[in-house]
């Protein structure tokens, strides 16, 4: 499929799942109003289309570039760190509980136990990253890139109990979610939410390792 401006922005979202990113940004309707072609949308909304249709390209782009993190100043990957993971999470774990506070009230009773389930344990693990990411921001990473290697030894411990925690939580959603395979007949939220939650995953995976197996390790090791 190839985007064009008179494509319905719900097949947008159902063909590229990323392109969710962009309408939840700019509070573009993707479930109820997705038979609505995305240049009459970006019309009512005062949007330039094409300025849209390239932060879409851009999201569905998006990959993990092939750097050496193992030989980068510890400065430079604690940035790399920030930039690409805390900014994304940052918007990500909003617009994802809202999808799943959605899809809950909305289609609750067709799977009441799981739906709540995943609202309450997706809730939890929002709250605890945002809590882990500013510790790291303002405590760990400052000693991390002030050389206080000694004095770090204490909260990367937490930070990679926290980090296991985590783990956890997303484990329980892959499980609740049956590995991110959405129901019969879902929705477009719903399949958004899904697919939100499978990047998600992907990307805390990647996430982690750069700070347990290379950050941490390298600081440790210093």
């Amino acid at each position: 499929m190839t985007l064009k401006i008179e494509t319905p922005v719900g097949e947008i979202a159902s063909q590229f799942p990323l392109s969710t990113r962009v309408f939840a940004r700019h509070k573009i309707d993707f479930c109820c109003g997705g038979g609505a072609p995305l240049q009459k949308v970006c019309e009512k909304h005062g949007l330039d289309v094409h300025e849209i249709l390239s932060e879409i390209n851009a999201e569905v782009a998006n990959e993990e570039e092939d750097t050496q993190w193992n030989d980068v100043l510890l400065t430079d990957l604690i940035q790399h760190i920030v930039s690409k993971y805390h900014a994304s999470l940052k918007e990500e774990l909003p617009r994802l509980e809202m999808m799943a506070v959605k899809v809950n009230k909305v289609h609750g009773e067709k799977d009441p136990v799981r739906l709540q389930a995943i609202e309450t344990i997706f809730s939890e693990l929002k709250t605890e990253l945002l809590e882990h990411m500013i510790k790291e921001e303002q405590i760990l990473f400052p000693m991390i890139a002030k050389g206080q290697f000694v004095s770090a030894v204490g909260p990367i411990s937490v930070m990679e109990a926290e980090h296991d925690s985590a783990g956890e939580s997303l484990k329980k959603l892959r499980e609740l979610t049956n590995d991110f395979t959405p129901p019969e007949g879902a929705c477009n939220t719903w399949l958004a939410l899904w697919h939100g939650l499978s990047v998600l995953e992907k990307d805390m995976h990647q996430h982690i390792h750069l700070e347990n197996n290379i950050l941490f390790t390298r600081a440790l090791n210093s």
